[in-house]
């Protein structure tokens, strides 16, 4: 019977950081779970296909009591003795309820946002006490750690604990020869199509760099994504002129988003703090697999995205609302094949060393208390 029970609203197929993050915490856990999730519409087939359950409720999950009473049955029917929180704010409300239906250990996973419940009054409130119910709180980066750390009561913060989205470089690997990709210079960028994530700004440079790298050039922009602001985005496409050098690859699934960077030779994406400082970039799953595929990293300096890089040695973290500067380190970097290859290289070791998948196989395990070895 499953160990864990996994609560959350962040589930395949819909696609995104977090998304993924929690699917490859049930990869992690062995698959040894069953995950209590909200929609979208269309997700049976894909659920079909898993080696666990999954169950499905409405279109979104909250810490009402109709849902806290569904997830201690779920808890109870299926002999699960360990709860992950998907995302800590707000569903790690649901601790004490899952506590009394029998769970020995709850683990809640925070990652950007919840820098917001860290700040606002009230919402602060509530993430204390989600803290204080849980055996542990995650964070993604340093720059999230320090932003949630004063929220918390002394003891909860005491138990917190590092642990980014792994990168699996089995399906994130370089191209064979990253000399040889091609000889059309590629950018590529992975995300969500929403105004933190900043592809207006690149596409406000990218004009810059077909003209600097001349006509014979014929560089090429990808954009790998999709969300609200996708229109917007066609619509700065045309308004520019570019559309001859910008492709949009759309919402892909791991395997087919490792393609397209294997497929490129920079990764750029100027992530950039929005509302007043409320939302910043947690981390930055994308840069890192793009890391794993040995492209050198181009970010913004929002939030923990520079900590996905190692600066001038694996890329480079840039202001996320300054088009010239990225139009310059486009430039530089297409122009210098040997060390754009080169600073990929050291960032594929950069992302083993520190966002390695058996890492966080042993610090989740023992949060949860399913392995021997103390937490790390």
């Amino acid at each position: 019977m499953p160990t864990t029970l996994v609560v959350t609203n962040d589930f395949p197929p819909r696609i995104g950081g977090i998304e993924s993050f929690v699917a490859a915490a049930c990869r992690l856990l062995d698959d040894d779970v069953v995950v209590y999730t909200s929609g979208p519409p269309g997700a049976a087939a894909s659920d079909a296909a898993r080696g666990f359950p999954v169950v499905r409720d409405g279109g979104l999950l909250l810490p009402t009591g109709r849902v806290a009473r569904r997830a201690a049955t779920l808890l109870r029917d299926h002999g699960a003795s360990r709860v992950l929180v998907g995302a800590a704010m707000p569903l790690g409300l649901l601790a004490p309820g899952l506590r009394r239906a029998g769970a020995e250990a709850v683990v809640a996973l925070t990652h950007g946002h919840e820098v917001w419940w860290a700040t606002v009054p009230g919402a602060r409130t509530a993430l204390r006490r989600v803290g204080d119910a849980c055996d542990h709180l995650t964070t993604i980066s340093g720059f999230t750690a320090d932003r949630i750390a004063p929220a918390l009561s002394p003891a909860a913060r005491s138990r917190l604990l590092r642990l980014p989205p792994p990168v699996d470089p089995d399906v994130f690997r370089p191209a064979a020869d990253p000399l040889a990709t091609g000889t059309t210079p590629t950018v590529v960028a992975v995300g969500r199509f929403v105004a933190q994530k900043g592809f207006d700004v690149l596409l406000q440079a990218w004009p810059g760099v077909v003209a600097g790298l001349g006509p014979a050039a014929q560089p090429r922009l990808v954009l790998v994504g999709d969300g609200p602001q996708a229109a917007r985005l066609h619509g700065v496409v045309d308004r520019l002129g570019i559309a001859g050098t910008v492709a949009f690859a759309g919402a892909l699934p791991a395997r087919e988003v490792a393609e397209q960077l294997r497929a490129a030779h920079v990764f750029a994406l100027p992530v950039r703090t929005r509302w007043a400082g409320l939302n910043p970039e947690g981390l930055g799953l994308a840069a890192l697999e793009a890391a794993c595929c040995g492209l050198p990293v181009l970010v913004g300096d929002s939030g923990g995205a520079p900590e996905t890089l190692l600066e001038g040695v694996t890329g480079h973290a840039l202001p996320g609302d300054d088009p010239a500067a990225w139009t310059r380190a486009l430039l530089e970097l297409l122009g210098d094949p040997a060390r754009a290859a080169a600073l990929g290289r050291r960032g594929r070791q950069h992302v083993a060393d520190r966002f390695g998948p058996e890492q966080a196989r042993r610090t989740l395990r023992a949060a949860l208390g399913l392995d021997a070895d103390p937490v790390p």
